[in-house]
């Protein structure tokens, strides 16, 4: 009986301990939660603010909406640096308008990304770098084509206005060359020869004017199959030499008031008197 009374139960030995976090530790975690939800209570506002200032929606940002195939762009917009895009267009009914503080560039690419054309428009013209360059009507028909082989103006009529007029470094292959009305026509070659040619025939016609050719030396009119045809009720040659004679010089020059035309071996014309003959001194005929 007192033995089973001295033994000590087990279970009152075993200590309790308290679990969790106190002091500096709890006052810590406290504050740093607090500083959490500042911060993720401030990005939630400035969240919501760019939202407000980029007016985002469902459909897009501001005046940019995204649509099946594209987006949609209302009003002005700055491209900072390049745009790259398949197809550009307006509003229906609506004009588009590029604007650039230096200049602006068009670029082509190929697979590969090589620049194949190009067009600038800037300060100093427009500037196209391309193998060819054609405009053409709405009908499709070409108005002008350039290329490093030929230039093809299909408009009725090339009206060049400037007081220059036209300068062809090669040939010029056209069915006709007309001046505006009330206006001259001159085709001048200056250190050079100038040769019109036609496989069927030339025709040169001024309908309320003259026509006037001069050249330094010589001026030939050579015709290898048929003649050469004066069709006019008056010709004159007013600076063909007269010829004079021993028997000629007592004739007075004065009173007299026709002449003989006269031509020498070589095709060369003279004229003398008409009591005369067709006779010349040897300087008239050199």
């Amino acid at each position: 009986m007192g033995e089973g009374q001295g033994q000590a139960d087990p279970y009152l030995y075993i200590r309790s301990y308290k679990i969790g976090i106190f002091g500096w530790r709890k006052r810590c975690l406290y504050g740093l939660l607090l500083v959490l939800l500042l911060m993720v209570i401030i990005n939630l506002a400035l969240t919501l603010w760019i939202m407000k200032v980029l007016d985002f929606s469902v459909d897009g940002i501001g005046d940019l909406r995204v649509v099946k195939g594209g987006i949609v762009l209302e009003g002005d917009s700055w491209v900072l640096n390049q745009l790259v895009a398949s197809h550009i267009r307006s509003s229906r009914h609506q004009p588009i308008s590029f604007q650039s503080s230096k200049n602006f560039s068009i670029n082509v690419r190929n697979a590969v990304g090589e620049l194949e054309s190009q067009l600038t428009l800037g300060a100093h013209g427009l500037h196209v770098m391309s193998n060819s360059f054609r405009v053409t009507d709405k009908t499709g028909v070409t108005l002008f084509e350039a290329s490093p082989h030929q230039v093809i103006v299909g408009a009725n009529t090339l009206q060049v206005t400037g007081n220059g007029g036209a300068v062809f470094d090669g040939s010029v292959a056209t069915p006709l060359v007309l001046a505006e009305a009330g206006d001259e026509l001159k085709l001048e070659s200056a250190t050079r020869s100038l040769q019109i040619s036609a496989p069927l025939g030339v025709a040169i016609e001024s309908r309320a004017g003259d026509i006037s050719a001069a050249c330094l030396t010589d001026l030939k009119l050579q015709s290898t199959g048929g003649s050469i045809r004066i069709d006019s009720p008056r010709v004159m040659l007013p600076s063909l030499p007269i010829a004079s004679t021993t028997s000629q010089l007592n004739l007075n020059p004065v009173d007299t008031k026709a002449y003989q035309v006269c031509a020498c071996t070589s095709g060369k014309l003279f004229v003398t008197p008409a009591e005369g003959s067709c006779v010349a001194d040897g300087a008239t005929c050199q």
